[in-house]
Protein backbone atom coordinates (compact mmCIF):
# COMPACT_ATOMS: atom_id res chain seq x y z
CA UNK A 1 0.00 0.00 0.00
CA UNK A 2 1.37 3.45 -0.83
CA UNK A 3 2.09 6.04 1.88
CA UNK A 4 -0.54 8.49 0.61
CA UNK A 5 -3.44 6.07 1.27
CA UNK A 6 -4.35 4.17 4.40
CA UNK A 7 -7.06 1.63 5.14
CA UNK A 8 -9.65 2.47 7.78
CA UNK A 9 -11.47 -0.08 9.94
CA UNK A 10 -14.18 -0.92 7.36
CA UNK A 11 -11.72 -1.59 4.55
CA UNK A 12 -12.32 1.57 2.48
CA UNK A 13 -9.31 3.56 1.37
CA UNK A 14 -8.85 7.16 2.49
CA UNK A 15 -7.56 9.90 0.26
CA UNK A 16 -4.62 12.13 1.18
CA UNK A 17 -6.79 14.81 2.80
CA UNK A 18 -8.48 12.28 5.09
CA UNK A 19 -11.67 12.10 3.03
CA UNK A 20 -13.04 8.70 2.11
CA UNK A 21 -13.06 7.72 -1.55
CA UNK A 22 -16.31 7.66 -3.44
CA UNK A 23 -18.18 4.37 -3.19
CA UNK A 24 -20.79 2.89 -5.51
CA UNK A 25 -22.94 -0.12 -4.54
CA UNK A 26 -25.94 -1.85 -6.09
CA UNK A 27 -28.32 -2.60 -3.21
CA UNK A 28 -31.36 -4.03 -5.04
CA UNK A 29 -33.07 -4.41 -8.41
CA UNK A 30 -36.82 -4.70 -8.91
CA UNK A 31 -39.84 -4.45 -11.18
CA UNK A 32 -41.79 -1.46 -9.94
CA UNK A 33 -44.60 -1.60 -12.51
CA UNK A 34 -45.40 -3.95 -15.38
CA UNK A 35 -48.23 -4.10 -17.90
CA UNK A 36 -48.68 -6.16 -21.05
CA UNK A 37 -51.86 -5.84 -23.10
CA UNK A 38 -52.78 -7.66 -26.28
CA UNK A 39 -56.38 -6.56 -26.90
CA UNK A 40 -56.78 -8.12 -30.36
CA UNK A 41 -55.71 -11.68 -29.59
CA UNK A 42 -56.10 -14.26 -31.02
CA UNK A 43 -56.28 -12.38 -34.36
CA UNK A 44 -53.01 -10.53 -33.68
CA UNK A 45 -51.19 -13.85 -33.18
CA UNK A 46 -51.70 -14.83 -36.82
CA UNK A 47 -48.90 -12.54 -37.97
CA UNK A 48 -47.80 -8.93 -37.97
CA UNK A 49 -50.48 -7.90 -40.51
CA UNK A 50 -50.21 -4.95 -42.86
CA UNK A 51 -47.88 -2.06 -42.01
CA UNK A 52 -46.56 -3.34 -38.67
CA UNK A 53 -45.09 -0.59 -36.52
CA UNK A 54 -43.21 -0.67 -33.22
CA UNK A 55 -42.72 2.49 -31.18
CA UNK A 56 -40.34 2.27 -28.21
CA UNK A 57 -39.76 4.97 -25.59
CA UNK A 58 -37.16 4.83 -22.82
CA UNK A 59 -36.58 7.43 -20.11
CA UNK A 60 -34.51 7.39 -16.93
CA UNK A 61 -35.40 8.89 -13.55
CA UNK A 62 -33.55 9.13 -10.25
CA UNK A 63 -34.69 10.10 -6.75
CA UNK A 64 -32.88 10.36 -3.46
CA UNK A 65 -34.30 7.88 -0.93
CA UNK A 66 -31.94 8.42 2.02
CA UNK A 67 -28.62 10.16 2.64
CA UNK A 68 -26.51 8.16 0.18
CA UNK A 69 -29.25 5.91 -1.26
CA UNK A 70 -30.85 6.62 -4.64
CA UNK A 71 -33.62 4.91 -6.60
CA UNK A 72 -32.96 4.84 -10.35
CA UNK A 73 -35.72 3.70 -12.70
CA UNK A 74 -35.89 2.97 -16.40
CA UNK A 75 -39.34 3.75 -17.79
CA UNK A 76 -39.95 1.58 -20.84
CA UNK A 77 -42.94 1.67 -23.20
CA UNK A 78 -43.53 -0.29 -26.41
CA UNK A 79 -46.54 -0.01 -28.73
CA UNK A 80 -46.80 -2.55 -31.53
CA UNK A 81 -49.54 -1.76 -34.06
CA UNK A 82 -50.61 -2.58 -37.60
CA UNK A 83 -53.36 -1.41 -39.94
CA UNK A 84 -55.93 -3.46 -37.99
CA UNK A 85 -54.99 -1.81 -34.66
CA UNK A 86 -53.01 -2.74 -31.58
CA UNK A 87 -50.83 -5.84 -31.57
CA UNK A 88 -49.57 -5.29 -28.04
CA UNK A 89 -48.76 -2.51 -25.60
CA UNK A 90 -46.18 -2.92 -22.90
CA UNK A 91 -45.15 -0.66 -20.06
CA UNK A 92 -42.48 -1.41 -17.51
CA UNK A 93 -40.73 0.51 -14.78
CA UNK A 94 -37.58 -1.33 -13.77
CA UNK A 95 -35.56 0.07 -10.92
CA UNK A 96 -32.63 -0.30 -8.64
CA UNK A 97 -31.41 1.04 -5.34
CA UNK A 98 -27.87 2.36 -5.38
CA UNK A 99 -25.58 3.64 -2.66
CA UNK A 100 -23.37 6.52 -3.75
CA UNK A 101 -21.26 7.51 -0.77
CA UNK A 102 -18.74 10.36 -0.69
CA UNK A 103 -19.46 11.19 -4.31
CA UNK A 104 -19.27 14.83 -5.46
CA UNK A 105 -22.39 16.20 -7.17
CA UNK A 106 -20.65 16.70 -10.53
CA UNK A 107 -19.89 12.95 -10.56
CA UNK A 108 -23.08 11.75 -8.85
CA UNK A 109 -25.48 13.04 -11.50
CA UNK A 110 -23.88 11.25 -14.49
CA UNK A 111 -23.44 8.07 -12.39
CA UNK A 112 -27.18 8.09 -11.62
CA UNK A 113 -28.25 8.73 -15.22
CA UNK A 114 -25.56 6.77 -17.13
CA UNK A 115 -23.87 4.10 -15.01
CA UNK A 116 -26.90 2.97 -13.00
CA UNK A 117 -29.27 2.46 -15.97
CA UNK A 118 -26.44 0.80 -17.89
CA UNK A 119 -26.21 -1.78 -15.11
CA UNK A 120 -30.01 -2.25 -14.98
CA UNK A 121 -30.63 -2.47 -18.72
CA UNK A 122 -29.60 -6.10 -19.40
CA UNK A 123 -32.12 -7.29 -16.81
CA UNK A 124 -34.91 -5.13 -18.24
CA UNK A 125 -34.02 -6.37 -21.72
CA UNK A 126 -34.34 -10.02 -20.67
CA UNK A 127 -37.70 -9.44 -18.99
CA UNK A 128 -39.03 -7.63 -22.08
CA UNK A 129 -37.92 -10.48 -24.36
CA UNK A 130 -39.46 -13.11 -22.07
CA UNK A 131 -42.71 -11.18 -21.67
CA UNK A 132 -43.31 -10.70 -25.40
CA UNK A 133 -42.46 -14.36 -26.05
CA UNK A 134 -44.84 -15.50 -23.29
CA UNK A 135 -47.47 -13.20 -24.79
CA UNK A 136 -47.34 -15.31 -27.95
CA UNK A 137 -45.17 -13.01 -30.06
CA UNK A 138 -41.56 -13.13 -31.21
CA UNK A 139 -39.31 -11.92 -28.39
CA UNK A 140 -38.63 -8.19 -28.51
CA UNK A 141 -34.83 -8.04 -28.45
CA UNK A 142 -33.87 -4.48 -27.63
CA UNK A 143 -30.67 -3.06 -29.01
CA UNK A 144 -28.23 -1.73 -26.41
CA UNK A 145 -29.00 1.83 -25.34
CA UNK A 146 -26.32 4.51 -25.21
CA UNK A 147 -27.26 6.02 -21.84
CA UNK A 148 -24.27 8.40 -22.03
CA UNK A 149 -25.56 9.75 -25.36
CA UNK A 150 -29.10 9.99 -23.96
CA UNK A 151 -27.76 11.86 -20.91
CA UNK A 152 -25.81 14.30 -23.09
CA UNK A 153 -28.83 14.82 -25.35
CA UNK A 154 -30.98 15.68 -22.31
CA UNK A 155 -28.30 18.06 -20.97
CA UNK A 156 -28.08 19.80 -24.35
CA UNK A 157 -31.87 20.14 -24.47
CA UNK A 158 -32.00 21.54 -20.93
CA UNK A 159 -29.24 24.05 -21.75
CA UNK A 160 -31.03 25.10 -24.95
CA UNK A 161 -34.28 25.55 -22.98
CA UNK A 162 -32.47 27.73 -20.40
CA UNK A 163 -30.90 29.79 -23.16
CA UNK A 164 -34.21 30.36 -24.95
CA UNK A 165 -35.86 31.40 -21.66
CA UNK A 166 -32.99 33.79 -20.96
CA UNK A 167 -33.29 35.29 -24.45
CA UNK A 168 -37.03 35.88 -24.00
Amino acid sequence: MSDDKAKNGNGSAKQEKGEEQAQFNVLAQFIKDLSFESPNTPESLRGPGEDPNLQVDVTVGADKVEDDIYEVVINFEADATNKAGAIYKMEMVYGGLFRLANMPEHIRHPVLFVNCPTLLFPFLRRIIADLTREGGFPPLMLDPIDFAGLYQQNLDKANADKKSKADS
